[in-house]
C-alpha cells in the first residue's frame, strides 16, 4: 500500500478513548428528560408555544378535512348536477383552504421564532459555561469540539424543535384523522389500508437506516476534507518550505475519493428507495382499485365515496415516508442534545471556594496590601522610593504540580518573592518555568503544597480579584479583531485615549505604534494579522501595563522584539516594573541581569538561586546556560 493510501486509511480510522468525545453517537434514542430540558429554553416565548401547539393540532385536522370536503362536493352537488349547492360547496372549500394556509403562516413563523429562541439560549449558555472553565479544560478539550457543539449540534436541535417535533405532530395527526374518516366512510377498505401500512413502514425504515449510516459516513468524510483543507492553508509555509505540495495533494485526492465514494453509495440507496416507495404506492393503489371497484360493482359504495376514500388514503400514506425521515432527524437531534448538555454540564476541575474572598487592592483608596520596602530596588538599580502597598508577596511552599496529577512537572518548589521584587525564571525548555507562571496567575492550582499570595493561600482568594491586579504578557501574544486602541483598552475599559498614549510613551514605544498606517486606530485583523510579531508584542506590553498591575508576569515577552527595540523597552521596564512584583521568563541577559533573584530550574526543580552576578560566580548550571545562550545572543 502506498504512503498516501496508508495516510488516508489512518485518517478514516475512528478511535475511541475514555473521556474523548471526538467520535460520538450520531443517533440516540428519544429521551423525554432531554426533550423537557430543551423546552425549558422556550420560557421567554411560552405564549407563542401554546399558540403553536394549538395551530399544529388544527393543521393536522385541516388537511384531511379538505379531502373530506372534496368528497362531499363530488358525491353531493356534482353527482346531483346541482349548480347552486356546488357554488356554496366551492366557497366553503375556498374558505377552509384560506384558513388552513393562513394558520400555516403563523405556525411556520412561531416555530421559527421558538427554534431561534432555543438556539440563542443554548449558544449563550455554552459560551458562558466555557468562559468559566479553568485552563485545564482547554488543555484537554479541543477547540474544534467546542465549535462543533455551538454550530452543528445546536443546529440539529434547531431542526428538532422547528421541524421534527411539530411536523411529526402534524403528520401523525393527519394520519389519525384520515384513518378515522376512512373508518367512518368504509371500514372494509380501511382494513385493507391498515393491512398495507406496516409493509410500507418496514421498507421505509430499512432503507432509512442504510441512508442514515451512509449519510453519517458522507458527513464525516466531508469534515476530514474541510479539516485537511483548513490545515493545509494555515500551514502553507511549512508545506512549501519542505516541498510537500505533491504529497499533500495526493492525500487530499485520496480524501476526496473516499468522500465521493460515500456520496455515490448514498445516491444509489436513494435511487433504490424512491422508486421502491413509488412502486409500493402504485401497488397499493391497484389493490384499492380492485377492492373498491368490486364494492362499487356490487353497490356497496358509490363512485363519489370511492374517490373520496382515495383522497383520504393518499393523506394517510403520504406521511409515512416523512415520519421515517423525521424520526431519523429526531435521533440526530437527541445525540446533539446529549453532546451539548454534556458540555454545559461539565464540572470545572476546580472552582473558587464559596468561602473565598477578594484579594485586597491597595490601589483603591485605603486598601490594605503588602508594602514595598523603601530600600528594595530591582537588581543593581540601588535604593529607590516606592509607594507602599503596590507589590504582592508570593510564596511557594513545597509546591508540586502536574497538568496530569499523575505526571508532575514541578517537584517541591520553595521560594519567596517579596513585594516589588523581580524574579527571573531560567532553564531549558520543559523545565517548569511557564508552569510557575500559570500557578502564580491561578490558571491552575497546586497538586500539593501551598501557594500564598500576600500571606493568604491562593485557594482562599477569588481568581477574579487576583487577575484584576495582574498584568501578563506571553510569548504567543493574542490580539482580537478591532483597532490597536481597542486591544490595549481591554485591560482597563474606562481608560481614555490619552491614558493609552501615556502608557505607550512610558514604555518608549509610542512612536512605533503611531508609525502604523492609521496609528493607534489601525485595524487589527484576526489574531493580529497585518502586524509584525514584534508590533503585536508591544501592543500586549502596553495592554498589560495600562492596568497598573501589582503583579506582572512576562513569559518570554521580548522574544519577538528586535534587539534595538528591546534595548529601549528594557530601560522603560526597569522603571515600570519597579514597585511591582514581577516574574520574568527570559533567556536574554538584558532582562535577567536586573532581576532581584534568578531561579534556575531543571526538570521541575530549583537547582540554583541567586542574583545574576552570584550565579555567574558560582560557575554552575546558570553559568553554563549563560555561556550557551546569553553570549551567543550578545554576539548576534
Amino acid at each position: 500500500m502506498s504512503p498516501v493510501k496508508q495516510a488516508s486509511r489512518r485518517n478514516l480510522t475512528i478511535v475511541s478513548r475514555p473521556g474523548d468525545d471526538g467520535e460520538e453517537e450520531q443517533f440516540k434514542p428519544l429521551e423525554w428528560g432531554l426533550i423537557r430540558r430543551l423546552f425549558n429554553y422556550t420560557q421567554p416565548v411560552k405564549r407563542k408555544l401554546a399558540w403553536l401547539v394549538g395551530l399544529t393540532v388544527a393543521r393536522s385536522m385541516q388537511l384531511p378535512g379538505l379531502a373530506w370536503l372534496i368528497g362531499l362536493i363530488i358525491s353531493g352537488p356534482i353527482a346531483r348536477h346541482d349548480g347552486h349547492w356546488l357554488v356554496w360547496g366551492l366557497a366553503g372549500y375556498a374558505g377552509l383552504a384560506l384558513l388552513t394556509d393562513g394558520m400555516f403562516h403563523f405556525r411556520q413563523r412561531f416555530a421559527l421564532e421558538i427554534g431561534e429562541t432555543v438556539v440563542s439560549g443554548l449558544r449563550a449558555e455554552i459560551f458562558t459555561k466555557v468562559q468559566r472553565q479553568p485552563m485545564s479544560f482547554f488543555h484537554r478539550m479541543k477547540l474544534g469540539r467546542i465549535i462543533g457543539r455551538v454550530t452543528s449540534d445546536v443546529e440539529s436541535l434547531r431542526v428538532g424543535i422547528q421541524d421534527v417535533l411539530f411536523v411529526s405532530v402534524i403528520q401523525s395527526g393527519q394520519m389519525l384523522f384520515a384513518a378515522a374518516v376512512m373508518a367512518w366512510c368504509d371500514w372494509v377498505l380501511f382494513l385493507v389500508v391498515v393491512s398495507m401500512a406496516p409493509l410500507l413502514w418496514g421498507v421505509n425504515r430499512h432503507f432509512r437506516e442504510r441512508l442514515s449510516r451512509e449519510s453519517r459516513a458522507t458527513t464525516e468524510s466531508f469534515s476530514r476534507v474541510t479539516a485537511t483543507l483548513a490545515e493545509s492553508v494555515n500551514g502553507i509555509r511549512v508545506t512549501q518550505g519542505f516541498v510537500r505540495q505533491q504529497v499533500n495533494a495526493g492525500l487530499f485526492r485520496s480524501l476526496l475519493y473516499d468522500h465521493s465514494r460515500y456520496n455515490i453509495m448514498l445516491a444509489r440507496t436513494s435511487a433504490i428507495l424512491v422508486p421502491l416507495l413509488e412502486l409500493n404506492s402504485q401497488f397499493f393503489v391497484a389493490i384499492l382499485l380492485m377492492v373498491g371497484g368490486w364494492r362499487t360493482f356490487h353497490d356497496l359504495m358509490t363512485m363519489a365515496e370511492l374517490i373520496q376514500f382515495f383522497f383520504l388514503a393518499n393523506l394517510f400514506f403520504s406521511p409515512i415516508a416523512a415520519l421515517g425521515n423525521q424520526y431519523n432527524q429526531a435521533l440526530i437531534a437527541m445525540a446533539g442534545a446529549e453532546r451539548v448538555f454534556r458540555l454545559i454540564d461539565v464540572k470545572p476541575d476546580w472552582e473558587d471556594d464559596p468561602a473565598a474572598t477578594d484579594l485586597p487592592d491597595p490601589r483603591q483608596a485605603g486598601g490594605p496590601g503588602a508594602s514595598c520596602p523603601a530600600n528594595l530596588a530591582p537588581g543593581e538599580g540601588g535604593p529607590q522610593k516606592v509607594a507602599p502597598g503596590q507589590g504582592v508577596r508570593v510564596e511557594f511552599r513545597d509546591v508540586t504540580f502536574g497538568y496530569d496529577p499523575a505526571r508532575p512537572v514541578l517537584h517541591g518548589v520553595d521560594f519567596v518573592a517579596e513585594p516589588c521584587q523581580t524574579i527571573a525564571l531560567v532553564g531549558h525548555t520543559g523545565s517548569g518555568k511557564s508552569s510557575i507562571i500559570n500557578l502564580v496567575a491561578k490558571f491552575y492550582l497546586p497538586t500539593a503544597g501551598e501557594l500564598r499570595i500576600d500571606g493568604r493561600e491562593v485557594r482562599t482568594l477569588t481568581g477574579r480579584s487576583l487577575h484584576r491586579q495582574t498584568g501578563m504578557v506571553q510569548q504567543q501574544n493574542f490580539l482580537f479583531s478591532g483597532t490597536v486602541l481597542d486591544n490595549i483598552r481591554l485591560s482597563r475599559p474606562e481608560a481614555t485615549d490619552e491614558d493609552i498614549r501615556e502608557t505607550a510613551r512610558r514604555l518608549d514605544c509610542l512612536d512605533i505604534l503611531e508609525a502604523l498606517p492609521l496609528g493607534l486606530l489601525t485595524e487589527v485583523g484576526e489574531r493580529g494579522a497585518g502586524l509584525s510579531v514584534g508590533q503585536r508584542q508591544l501592543i500586549c506590553f502596553t495592554r498589560a501595563l495600562l492596568a497598573e498591575p501589582r503583579l506582572v508576569l512576562l513569559d518570554e515577552a521580548t522574544s519577538s522584539i528586535d534587539a534595538l527595540t528591546e534595548a529601549r523597552l528594557q530601560k522603560a521596564l526597569l522603571k515600570l516594573l519597579h514597585g511591582r512584583t514581577s516574574f520574568i521568563v527570559a533567556h536574554r541577559l538584558s532582562t535577567i541581569r536586573h532581576a532581584d533573584c534568578v531561579l534556575v530550574l531543571d526538570q521541575g526543580r530549583i537547582i540554583e538561586r541567586g542574583t545574576h552576578r552570584e550565579l555567574l560566580a558560582l560557575g554552575g548550571h546558570y553559568a553554563s546556560l549563560y555561556e550557551q545562550f546569553v553570549r551567543v545572543d550578545d554576539r548576534s
